[in-house]
This record gives structure tokens, sequence and C-alpha cells, in this order.
């Protein structure tokens, strides 16, 4: 009886346990599309919101803070985004990692900038806020021709 009561109190901890992540995971992956949607309308307050004044950013370009980020935004016509394939990692409790993939219709300086690119961003929770602290993202690869 007592090990029967020790495995139900096991599986009831576990479940609260992973109910509780699931909440954070969720606004993980809504402040991650809110942020896509803020850059792709060009709103540079609401992306302000989301993302981290000390943002470090590395693409194949180039590492990017949030000012050429800013920049970049200003530059950059996105006519459509979808993301998918979502992983988020909780590293801690106010430390997230998601990975995800992106099918991405854009230009930046009128040059087309458009593909399907894997990414990752790193969350972190301050004063009550998630906010995105690094964001890395490079177009997929072709296929090599066999």
């Amino acid at each position: 009886m007592k090990k029967y009561l020790t495995s139900v109190m096991t599986v009831l901890f576990a479940t609260i346990a992973v109910s509780m992540a699931s909440p954070d995971k969720d606004a993980i992956i809504a402040n991650e599309k809110a942020a896509w949607q803020a850059f792709k309308d060009k709103k540079a307050d609401d992306f302000k919101k989301l993302v981290s004044a000390d943002l470090v950013a590395v693409y194949a370009d180039g590492m990017m803070d949030m000012k050429a980020e800013l920049d970049a935004m200003a530059k950059t016509t996105v006519t459509s985004f979808s993301l998918s394939d979502f992983n988020v990692t909780m590293t801690d409790a106010d430390t997230a990692i998601i990975s995800y993939k992106v099918k991405l219709e854009s230009k930046m300086d009128g040059k087309d900038n458009s593909g399907d690119f894997n990414a990752a961003s790193v969350w972190q929770m301050k004063n009550g806020t998630w906010q995105a602290i690094f964001h890395s993202d490079m177009k997929q690869a072709k296929p090599a021709a066999k």
C-alpha cells in the first residue's frame, strides 16, 4: 500500500510540474510569433516590448544588436511568414530556448530574401515579463544534387 501511494504521489507531482511548464512554453511561442509580427508590421515599439535592449543576434551576414535590428526592420519588407515545428526547452524557470522553422517571403533593400529558415531564440523572464535576449536564423541548405 505504501509503495502504491508513493507511486500515485510521484505521478501527481509529475503531472503538476508538466502542467505548470506548459503555459510558459505557450507564452514563449506566442511571444516569438508576436516579435515576428511586429517586425513584419514595422512596429518598433511593439518589437522593443518583446525583445531586450541588450539583444544579441547572429546571422550569416553578421552579428546585430537592437539598433541594427531596428535598422534592418526599416529596410525589410516582409510579405508573409509562417512559423512551425516549435521546440521549447526550459533550462530553468526563467530561461527558455525555442527552435523552429520559418517559411519567409521578404525583401531587404529590394533584394529577395525569401526561403525556408531554421531559427532559434533565447527568452528570459525579467521583472515578470518574457524578453528575447538572443536570436539566430539561417537559410536551410538545399539538398545536394545526386
